[in-house]
């Protein structure tokens, strides 16, 4: 009887409570949501569809916006529902499965780019082997790696937060199902939990980091030994979008979660993650695209297709 739960559904607070918000946010969470599908749904059609694009760094670029789509569309949906409607219930089920389902794709998200990472190593430091290396098939296995050890993680944190006793207190004070806000609920001792979340969550965000500090070393002592003007700013421009990238997210997501549950306020982690689940998902697509000749030269030929269709 002491692990009953008594808690059925939860309350999310959401981003506001002042009525004359709601509507305005609405609007930018549609907008966003709406960039943030067009634009990771057309990196998979446009790398599916252009044959030039079918090779490893895409093959990984496809499945990270991929990921983007699945993890923000896990958060997004409910958001813009509460600010239109005024439904901040959510049951416990469907609050678990959020939880996992964000959780899963953000953990394969933070192995995507890592997995990234090496990828450009391998394509930079051993260029005359990067062929035999990154193989299709050696591609899939890391991917599904990435993909394994994600919902594996999820699964850890998911287990381990909702195997505790709710009791009567059921409101969330963020605007999704997050683990740390969930788990605060609580009225078991969750002194462990909190700590397998914290040294989780940490080996696995410093077990990337810890992969694209290395690859990128290797990278920037064979920029530096290059004598080629148009090699260095080649292998610049390949290693510049992940960079970036990779910036946004583990600087986010070292701000939100290594950290202990002390020191966390609710309203800077809500500022933390609306940037987190809504603006890098959308930001990524566009990085990826601004930045990249052969994405650029694909979309041209396809909105020239589109043209003579039309015409």
């Amino acid at each position: 009887m002491e692990n009953s739960t008594e808690v059925t559904q939860f309350i999310l607070l959401g981003l506001t409570d002042t009525p004359e918000l709601q509507i305005p946010l609405f609007i930018m969470c549609a907008l966003i949501y709406f960039i943030n599908v067009a634009g990771n749904l057309g990196i998979i059609i446009l790398i599916l569809w252009d044959s030039g694009l079918h090779t490893p760094m895409y093959f990984f670029l496809g499945n990270l916006s991929l990921v983007d789509f699945c993890y923000s569309s896990a958060v997004t949906p409910k958001v813009m529902t509460g600010l239109l409607i005024g439904d901040k219930f959510i049951s416990y089920g469907a609050c678990s499965a959020q939880a996992f389902f964000f959780g899963a794709f953000a953990s394969v998200e933070n192995l995507l780019l890592a997995l990234m990472a090496y990828d450009r190593y391998a394509a930079v430091y051993k260029p005359l082997h990067y062929t035999t290396t990154m193989t299709t098939s050696m591609c899939a296995r890391l991917t599904a790696g990435c993909y394994v050890g994600g919902f594996l993680n999820a699964s850890i944190h998911v287990g381990e937060t909702f195997s505790l006793s709710f009791c009567k207190p059921n409101v969330v004070h963020h605007f999704f199902c997050d683990v740390p806000a969930v788990m605060a609920l609580s009225c078991s001792d969750r002194y462990v939990n909190e700590l397998v979340l914290i040294y989780v969550a940490s080996f696995n965000v410093f077990f990337a980091l810890l992969v694209i500090l290395i690859s990128y070393l290797f990278i920037f002592i064979t920029i530096l030994k290059m004598h080629s003007a148009t090699g260095y700013q080649k292998a610049l421009s390949t290693c510049a979008s992940h960079l970036t990238a990779v910036s946004i997210f583990y600087g986010t997501i070292i701000f939100m979660y290594i950290q202990p549950s002390s020191s966390h306020s609710m309203d800077t982690d809500k500022i933390a993650s609306v940037f987190y689940t809504m603006i890098i998902p959308m930001l990524n697509p566009v990085i990826y695209s601004l930045r990249n000749k052969e994405v650029k030269s694909a979309f041209k030929k396809v909105t020239e297709k589109a043209k003579l269709c039309l015409v």
